[in-house]
């Protein structure tokens, strides 16, 4: 089997550090997970006990020069991990790369099997889970995230290079990597939670700092996304996860060639019950 490594920045966000670490804690081993802490008045929780744990300077600037400052230190801490391990799963601490349980495998188990040759990263589907004000009950914490949120948009924008097979540098965000095109893995998700819940996006929008670095735009843009939800009809998922990834895996913008495409359709799908106990 593979050797995989799994790495994370994050500040103020313990709860879903938390999953985060239980998540892939549970796959890989604790001692495989590499977190860094953004600020020296960072506390670090019980929780991460047995993790390798980095606490830095804050990363100084606005949204988007911090962010490229934070992927420079994260690309660099995995190119240094891809001398001992296969691969290294890179990750903001709100998104989970869920393997199929209807294909009966742990995440390690089906990244080891992946053909590699060639390829410099492996992704999941991009799902980005939005809050369903039509259904979706106030978030409970201590509950699974996919027992509660089934409602999902299909993103090209959460298609992103998670898994790196090969020393190279990653765009902002683990969008997308300097070199090389996208490997859309049939049966591979990447859930993203922060459009999750109101009350995620209204503590963001509290928090000083954050808004101090331009945050509010894009917090907006997710409560948008929340209100506009409503009104965009469910499609069956099997179709159009396979549709998707067949055209996130084929297009590409002038402009943006090496992230994946998909026309500007905006599809809404039901997470099937099988992933609820997942995450």
């Amino acid at each position: 089997m593979s050797k995989i490594a799994a790495l994370t920045m994050v500040r103020n966000d313990d709860f879903f550090l938390g999953r985060w670490a239980d998540y892939y804690g549970r796959l890989l081993g604790k001692e495989n997970l590499f977190i860094y802490f953004d600020g020296e008045d960072q506390t670090v929780p019980s929780f991460a006990k047995g993790c390798n744990v980095t606490v830095i300077p804050r990363v100084d600037g606005d949204v988007r020069v911090s962010d490229k400052q934070r992927i420079n230190i994260l690309s660099a801490r995995a190119q240094e991990l891809l001398k001992s391990y296969d691969m290294v799963i890179g990750t903001d601490v709100d998104e989970f790369l869920v393997v199929d349980p209807s294909l009966g495998e742990s995440l390690p188990d089906y990244l080891s099997r992946q053909d590699r040759k060639g390829r410099n990263s492996l992704s999941g589907l991009g799902c980005d889970i939005i809050f369903d004000p039509d259904s979706d009950a106030p978030f409970d914490r201590t509950a699974s995230l996919l027992s509660q949120r089934r409602s999902a948009l299909l993103s090209t924008r959460y298609t992103k290079t998670s898994v790196l097979c090969a020393p190279v540098q990653w765009g902002s965000g683990f969008h997308r990597t300097r070199r090389g095109d996208f490997h859309i893995c049939e049966g591979l998700y990447l859930f993203h939670f922060g459009c999750a819940d109101p009350s995620i996006i209204g503590q963001k929008m509290q928090d000083k700092d954050l808004v101090s670095r331009g945050w509010n735009r894009h917090l907006l843009k997710r409560r948008r996304l929340i209100d506009s939800l409503p009104g965009v009809p469910f499609r069956d998922w099997d179709e159009w996860t396979r549709k998707a990834r067949k055209l996130q895996s084929t297009l590409r913008l002038p402009y943006t060639w090496n992230k994946p495409a998909m026309l500007n359709l905006k599809i809404r799908v039901h997470v099937p019950e099988r992933f609820s106990s997942v995450v």
